[in-house]
């Protein structure tokens, strides 16, 4: 009878000790689980989220999309532009304009290319938005606003000293006023530009775009 006694006390006290441990082992979890904290709207309580909740980006319009893609391209072309200074001209105000220009677009293109694969889009515009074809069959060069031309592109490359210098000015106030031009068109685009991300950037790039012609102005004045 009495070791009856003692077994069902044995087992009682096993249960007990396991749903202790259960417990406590809940506990341990909660505290070590991060805490996700949403703040509420004006009037309204902060609510704690579960852990398991994950973030979700923000909806963007087609424009956005086709603004970055087209920028990205439109980039290419300034840092092809300072890519040629080194070798025709021995201007070190033009040479530390380019190093500006070149560092500052081949970031922005990096960051470009990393918010279009984040949202599962391409980095490159499709083929039927590259321009129209000739009657030869061959795609004509995709030009963005302000981008120069193959002709002109030719010329600043068989230019050297002043004239380098000129041109280069020259061609990079007209690229920079048609950046301004492509953010323009973006924020006028009903629905674009509301993503935080690309709001700041394209703020960014038109504000420092504006500073750049203004230097180059200066430097063409002297």
């Amino acid at each position: 009878m009495l070791y009856q006694f003692l077994s069902k006390s044995s087992v009682f006290f096993a249960v007990v000790f396991l749903f202790s441990l259960s417990v406590y082992a809940q506990q341990e979890d909660s505290k070590n689980s991060p805490i996700i904290v949403q703040p509420g709207a004006p009037g309204q309580e902060t609510r704690v989220l579960p852990s398991t909740t994950t973030a979700k980006l923000p909806p963007f319009s087609r424009k956005d999309m086709e603004f970055m893609q087209g920028m990205i391209h439109h980039h290419g072309q300034a840092v092809e532009m300072t890519a040629l200074i080194e070798a025709r001209t021995e201007n070190k105000e033009v040479g530390r304009l380019g190093a500006r220009i070149s560092q500052s677009q081949s970031d922005e293109i990096n960051f470009m290319k990393r918010w279009l694969e984040v949202r599962g889009e391409k980095t490159s515009m499709e083929m039927n938005d590259m321009g129209d074809m000739d009657m030869s069959g061959h795609h004509h060069e995709m030009l963005m606003p302000g981008m120069l031309t193959k002709k002109q592109m030719d010329a600043l490359k068989n230019a050297k000293g002043a004239e380098f210098d000129k041109l280069f000015l020259q061609g990079m106030i007209q690229h920079h006023k048609g950046a301004l031009v492509m953010v323009e068109e973006l924020f006028k685009t009903a629905g674009a530009g509301q993503d935080a991300e690309l709001f700041n950037f394209a703020t960014d790039v038109d504000s420092g775009q504006r500073a750049e012609i203004r230097i180059m102005q200066t430097l063409l004045g002297e």
